[in-house]
């Protein structure tokens, strides 16, 4: 199926259509301030891109489940502000695959929680009735169910460029405790082992009804949702009934996932559908490591996309190593949050939070997409004595999840919340096809156009204080005389306002920016890369010094083994670097690290670091891949065994060895490297 995809760059900056959340773009003059706070200056770096952005997106499931059915009215007013141009204008989407409880369970799932699943029991199945589905019997498969999800995929199909499949739960008859919350014992796995090959086909059978039924193109299935924690758990009543959790889940650990991996691959060809696998949405980036590091060559090959949530924000850099090493591409997959203090649709610390939270996983991370989890809430859950005693501001979108098919959009309102409003600055001027640059600075984010005419700076300011803020233009190779910066301000006075364009001058253009703000800097005039702009460059010579440390990477006294040292030869810790593939400007190029004193090359050979001579095939093990979050430090990825060069045991003293290790974020995996080209 073809895919449309949608031109967006400097959309509602030229439009003169109002804005779905009730406030018209309007054009405001500068800010201006007696004072500002800690004044800023933002160099975007675009000597440093990232692959190129697929775009911004979603899951369906609960929001979709409830609102499905909704009155027309209420559903394409949020089909609007999720998918249209001027609400969120997200274009990818998750659609969730039920597992489904037993006919004879009552539903105590939350609001939306309780997605059919797509089989079909024989009339008079109950929970005791676990071994009656086959997955090659039509008969055992329901092509009508998820009505409701399934009007979302119909309606927003045009808009979407990349549709994911996922599971929470596989079916109540493939789990230990036969419901589709969790096992009574939430760290103990809920897929029954003898059940691996029937969820995999589970899988695999309902992604191809999905895209046969609805004329979609499938691109990833993830068979899991935080698989490796402890969240899932079922408990009973007194009356031996369920009363929670209450979603659905399903704890699978890293031995379990890699048969459920090379189970759905196998499913996947044999359904005839085109997906590939994509893993294992966890929690946050720690336990994705965990997970990952475990999984053998074998399963990470049939692993087409990494997938990770960052609920828990360290260990992103670990993350988007290990992508790296293994070339794979990266989502944030999924995340959401509250970041206020009860329910509000005014305060702008909601907003100020997702947009940081943004900023920060674009920054460290560097996915190549960026998901919610449930943009739409539902109101009352969110309201005092709802989720918690004080609500929240979860979704950036709440609508009545109790609403009826007499209810109008007067009686069953639909609201708009800061986070909305803030996100909106991200989705609207970083769009796909873009590629995030490097900044200096850790409260924006920044990306040139795919045409490679423009850029995109993203400001977060959360201070209670207006700020100047100074971009800084000279990393880019032409800068046009009439090149231009317009800030698109989003604050407690207005949403997504147009200000006056800035002129560059002397590569810089200045504008203050509000207290509690967050603004597009849409940059105007700028293209390619200057010649001195990059950290690294090709025949450049540098000493590459540890931060944990403060010694420098040195050619130990043998000739062949790596220590650090401090007063060492300039020549036994001075490295050429030369660069053997990827574009100049590429995140994932590499280089080869050639020591000054002797001409051997950096390798990695049986586990450790060495210095060999540069003969014969120049194979992955001397192929080193950088990163850099912007802030002049560096790791060092070894292309052919995915591990970090780093000092041993953190140590510091003259001599210690330097080896390598699974990325971990740990300041001893860092370098900073100096230019000491003659």
């Amino acid at each position: 199926m073809a895919r449309r995809t949608r031109t967006r760059r400097l959309l509602g900056l030229f439009g003169a259509a109002a804005l779905v959340s009730g406030a018209a773009l309007t054009t405001a003059p500068p800010v201006t301030a007696a004072a500002s706070t800690a004044a800023v200056t933002v160099t975007p770096d675009p000597s440093y891109r990232q692959q190129k952005f697929e775009g911004w997106g979603t899951s369906l499931v609960w929001f979709a489940n409830v609102t499905g059915g909704y009155p027309q009215e209420i559903r394409e007013k949020l089909a609007d502000l999720l998918f249209g141009d001027d609400g969120l204008a997200l274009n990818i989407a998750r659609y969730n695959i039920g597992g489904g409880n037993a006919p004879d369970v009552k539903d105590y799932l939350r609001a939306g929680g309780a997605v059919d699943g797509w089989w079909k029991a024989p009339e008079g199945t109950t929970r005791d009735d676990t071994d009656w589905w086959n997955a090659d019997d039509p008969a055992d498969w329901n092509p009508d169910a998820d009505a409701t999800q399934r009007w979302w995929v119909n309606r927003i199909k045009d808009d979407i460029d990349h549709w994911e499949t996922f599971s929470n739960s596989p079916p109540y008859f493939m789990t230990e405790s036969g419901y589709v919350s969790g096992g009574f014992d939430a760290t103990k796995d809920q897929l029954k082992a003898e059940s691996v090959d029937d969820f995999a086909a589970y899988m695999a059978g309902a992604t191809k009804r999905l895209e046969k039924a609805e004329g979609i193109d499938v691109d990833t299935v993830d068979p899991f949702n935080e698989p490796n924690t402890g969240y899932w758990k079922t408990t009973l009543g007194a009356d031996g009934e369920p009363t929670g959790g209450r979603q659905e889940g399903a704890h699978i650990g890293p031995e379990l996932q890699q048969k459920v991996i090379r189970a759905l691959a196998p499913a996947l060809k044999k359904a005839k559908a085109g997906a590939e696998i994509s893993a294992m949405d966890e929690t946050n980036p720690g336990i994705f490591s965990t997970n990952w590091n475990s999984y053998p060559a074998d399963v990470k090959n049939l692993v087409g996309q990494m997938n990770v949530h960052t609920y828990g924000t360290g260990g992103r850099t670990t993350v988007r190593d290990l992508a790296k090493a293994a070339d794979k591409p990266l989502w944030m997959s999924e995340v959401e949050g509250d970041w206020g203090d009860g329910q509000s649709f005014t305060d702008m610390r909601p907003g100020l939070g997702l947009a940081q939270q943004m900023v920060d996983d674009l920054r460290e991370l560097e996915p190549t997409a960026w998901v919610f989890w449930q943009p739409v809430e539902g109101y009352d859950n969110m309201k005092p004595g709802g989720e918690s005693a004080k609500g929240g501001n979860w979704g950036s979108i709440q609508v009545p999840f109790s609403c009826t098919s007499k209810d109008t959009l007067a009686s069953c309102p639909v609201r708009t919340n800061t986070k909305f409003d803030t996100a909106r600055n991200f989705t609207h001027y970083i769009k796909p096809g873009d590629r995030l640059i490097k900044t200096d600075e850790t409260s924006s984010a920044a990306a040139v156009a795919q045409s490679g005419k423009g850029a995109t700076v993203v400001h977060v300011n959360r201070t209670p204080d207006a700020r100047t803020v100074t971009l800084d233009l000279s990393k880019f190779a032409r800068i046009d005389q009439d090149a231009t910066v317009t800030p698109v301000v989003t604050s407690a006075a207005g949403k997504l306002e147009r200000h006056d364009t800035v002129p560059v001058g002397d590569k810089k253009a200045t504008f203050t920016v509000p207290a509690q703000s967050v603004t597009s800097f849409v940059v105007d005039g700028v293209s390619g890369v200057a010649k001195d702009a990059a950290t690294l460059r090709q025949g450049h010579t540098y000493e590459l010094t540890g931060v944990q440390s403060g010694k420098d990477l040195t050619v130990a006294d043998d000739g062949s083994k790596l220590v650090i040292k401090t007063g060492a030869s300039a020549a036994g810790r001075q490295w050429q670097l030369q660069q053997i593939s990827g574009n100049d400007a590429d995140n994932r190029k590499r280089y080869m690290f050639i020591s000054a004193s002797s001409g051997k090359r950096l390798a990695v050979r049986n586990g450790a670091p060495v210095v060999e001579p540069d003969t014969g095939r120049r194979d992955a093990a001397t192929q080193w891949i950088t990163s850099s979050t912007g802030d002049g430090t560096w790791t060092l990825v070894n292309a052919g065994t995915g591990k970090l060069l780093e000092v041993g045991g953190q140590a510091t003293n003259d001599g210690a060895a330097v080896t390598t290790w699974q990325p971990n974020s740990g300041a001893n995996q860092l370098w900073k490297a100096t230019d000491v080209t003659p």
